[in-house]
C-alpha cells in the first residue's frame, strides 16, 4: 500500500505528543525511566525500563529510583569524570553481551549537554539509543538540475550494514562527534561516503536548515526496539555540475543512482527510504516548491511534525 508524506513523518517522528492526548502520553511515559545527572535540573534521555533491568549499574556511580523512575548518573562533577562512570557502565555491559546494539561498537563519542548547552559527559555512539538521549547528524541531498529537470543522487545502503540494510538514503548523511561542527562533519562525511571533493562540497554546499523528531527505533534499525531517538540533522543541498558523479568510498553504500523527482516519490511512497532521509527528501520537496500547500492537504501538519521542540536540552553549533 502506498504510503503518504504525512505517513512517511509519522514514521520517523514516532513518539507521542503531550498535546494530542495528555493522559494517554502521561500513561505512556510509565514504559520508561528518566535519565538525569547529578546537578543538572533537566531530563536527559528516556531510557526503557527493559533496559534499566537489564543493565548492572554500579552503585557508586548510579542511583536508580523505581519510584520516581529515574536513573541518576552521580559520579563526578566534571564532563571527564561523568563520561569516564558512563564508559565503566558500558564496558561491563559489553563484556556481559547484554545489549545487541552495543555489538555494533563505532567508538564515536556523542555529546550529552545540559539546559543552557553546557557539555556534560560523552558516550560511545552506539549506546546512545540505550539512553535515549539527543543525537546530532548532517544529512545531504546533492542534485542536478538542467534542461531534463531536476534529478537526485539517491544512494542504496550495503545489504550487510547492521542499521537499515539496503535501504535508500540521502546522498551523505552522518552523525556528529563530541566537538564537531555539523558544516566540518559534512565535508568528512562527503569524502568518505561519496567521494566527494572538499572543495567543489565547499563551493556548491548551501546551508538550508534542520529537521528534528524523536524516533523509536524498530527491527530495521538493528538490535533492541522502542529505543528511543531524538534527533536532530543539520540540512545541506549541493547542486552539482553533470560531471560530478558520487561514489561510494567504503563499505557502507553499494550504488548511487540518480533518481527524477517521480522516481524518488514513487520510491518514498513505496518505504524504501530510511524513515529520516525520507523526512529530510520530504523537507527538501517543501523547500523547491514540489510539495505546497495546494497539492499536500497534510502540508501544515507536517512542517511541525519535521521541526519538533525535543523534549530535552539542544546545544548550538555556533562557531565560539
Amino acid at each position: 500500500m502506498s504510503k503518504s508524506n504525512l505517513q512517511l513523518v509519522h514514521e520517523c517522528n514516532t513518539f507521542p505528543y503531550y498535546q494530542d492526548n495528555p493522559a494517554a502520553y502521561t500513561a505512556h511515559l510509565k514504559n520508561y525511566h528518566i535519565f538525569k545527572v547529578q546537578g543538572c535540573s533537566s531530563n536527559l534521555g528516556y531510557i526503557t525500563n527493559e533496559v534499566v533491568s537489564r543493565f548492572d549499574w554500579p552503585k557508586e556511580s548510579w542511583v536508580v529510583d523505581s519510584a520516581d523512575q529515574t536513573v541518576t548518573l552521580v559520579a563526578g562533577s566534571t564532563p571527564e569524570a561523568r563520561s569516564a562512570a558512563v564508559a565503566q557502565t558500558l564496558a561491563l555491559a559489553v563484556k556481559q553481551d547484554r545489549f545487541e546494539v552495543l555489538r555494533g561498537w563505532r567508538d564515536e563519542m556523542y555529546p550529552v549537554y545540559g539546559p543552557a548547552g553546557e557539555f556534560l559527559l560523552e558516550m560511545e555512539r552506539c549506546a546512545s539509543p540505550l539512553f535515549g538521549i539527543v543525537s546530532y547528524g548532517i544529512h545531504v541531498t546533492c542534485y542536478v538540475e538542467d534542461a531534463t529537470g531536476l534529478r537526485l543522487w539517491v544512494p542504496r545502503r550495503s545489504k550487510t550494514k547492521q542499521t537499515y540494510p539496503g535501504m535508500l538514503d540521502n546522498t551523505v548523511a552522518g552523525g556528529m562527534s563530541t566537538g564537531e561542527k555539523p558544516f566540518e562533519c559534512f565535508v568528512r562525511e562527503a569524502m568518505e561516503e561519496a567521494s566527494l571533493p572538499e572543495d567543489i562540497v565547499r563551493a556548491n554546499a548551501t546551508s538550508v536548515g534542520c529537521v528534528s523528531y524523536t524516533y523509536v527505533r524498530d527491527s530495521r534499525a538493528g538490535g533492541e526496539t522502542g529505543l528511543v531517538q531524538p534527533e536532530v540533522e543539520y540540512v545541506y543541498d549541493v547542486k552539482l555540475a553533470a560531471d560530478v558523479i558520487p561514489k561510494p568510498n567504503d563499505s557502507e553504500v553499494e550504488e548511487f543512482c540518480l533518481f527524477t523527482v517521480d522516481e524518488t516519490k514513487k520510491a518514498l511512497a513505496n518505504g524504501e527510504f530510511k524513515p529520516n532521509c525520507a523526512v529530510v527528501l520530504i523537507d527538501f520537496f517543501i523547500r523547491h516548491g514540489i510539495i505546497t500547500p495546494e497539492n499536500e492537504k497534510d502540508f501544515l501538519e507536517i512542517i511541525t511534525k519535521i521541526h519538533r521542540r525535543l523534549e530535552f536540552p539542544t546545544a548550538s553549533h555556533a562557531a565560539n
